[in-house]
């Protein structure tokens, strides 16, 4: 039984180990243990903990496609006052977390009308946040806890007041698909096929994944300013470990003439190595605008299906 799981009804208090020792040495020491649980109390204000990836929450790699990273980006999911008939209750999941990122779809969509899904997307997986409002890491839950990658959160913890504005988005042309899946649509009922599909990391997507790095790639990406029209971004490159990321050019200029911008991600193996994923990031900042997307980056020597999942 997972006791940490929303469904559980077993009666229970779960305690890290430190404090679960201190209660089997009082347990044994003691002839007449007593526990006492006090009432329930609101907490608000600056006690209140930071955000956390729920235990039951989906976890990437993507089985299917593990060259897209995914979840794409964190909601709130957990004890959510939720409307139920006449009535209302706390409810978790994805079906809590759902509503959250649909409703601030909805909101993207009024105030920026033009905006295709994928910028729309864009605007919400690269102005989320990793850390808490004190700038402490998002940790995830689970057995052990740890710090939150985005394999747990995608781009992050959505940001709705960061998404109405912002700065660049990493559109695509739905012609761009075809390329990944091997196939377009010729009419409703035609399909032609290709021979060949693309890695989805070549997606004009706002996050990238390489999940058999073993040469040196180079990929592209596309951002258009939605911002101030004169502005200049400067990337900031978190290389995942054991990955040598460039980045080309380092500063992005726009103006009325020239609202889109491509710039090439280079990702090489330091070492030859059958390994793990590891993650990084690239940023482009320009004052107090951040546009960041989530790398993600296996190192491998040869194909092992317990690797790959």
């Amino acid at each position: 039984m997972d006791l940490l799981s929303p469904g559980n009804v077993f009666a229970c208090v779960v305690v890290d180990l430190d404090t679960g020792m201190k209660i089997f040495e009082y347990m044994f020491a003691t002839s007449s243990p007593v526990a006492k649980i006090e009432p329930a109390r609101t907490v608000v204000g600056n006690e209140v903990l930071g955000a956390k990836v729920a235990s039951f929450s989906s976890r990437g790699p993507s089985r299917d496609y593990p060259d897209i990273i995914k979840p794409d980006i964190a909601a709130p999911g957990a004890n959510i006052l939720a409307a139920v008939k006449d009535s209302y209750r706390f409810n978790y999941g994805t079906s809590m977390a759902a509503p959250h990122v649909s409703g601030i779809l909805a909101l993207l969509k009024a105030q920026h009308p033009d905006w295709s899904p994928a910028a729309i997307k864009s605007a919400i997986i690269t102005t989320a946040h990793v850390t808490d409002e004190r700038g402490m890491p998002i940790l995830a839950e689970g057995v052990l806890r740890k710090t939150a990658d985005p394999f747990d959160y995608g781009g992050g913890n959505i940001n709705p007041g960061g998404a109405t504005d912002p700065g660049l988005v990493y559109d695509i042309n739905p012609r761009d698909h075809n390329r990944f899946f091997g196939y377009t649509i010729v009419r409703r009922t035609n399909v032609s096929c290709e021979a060949m599909a693309l890695p989805a990391y070549h997606l004009n997507l706002p996050s990238i994944t390489v999940p058999d790095l073993r040469r040196p790639i180079t990929m592209q990406r596309t951002v258009t300013n939605v911002g101030d029209v004169n502005s200049v971004y400067h990337a900031e490159v978190q290389s995942p470990a054991g990955v040598r990321m460039e980045v080309k050019p380092l500063v992005l200029i726009f103006d009325a003439t020239n609202k889109v911008r491509s710039f090439k991600v280079n990702l090489s193996p330091m070492w030859k190595l059958q390994g793990d994923y590891t993650f990084g990031s690239i940023t482009w900042r320009k004052d107090q605008k951040v546009v960041r997307i989530p790398v993600a980056a296996r190192m491998t020597i040869q194909d092992f299906y317990a690797d790959v999942a």
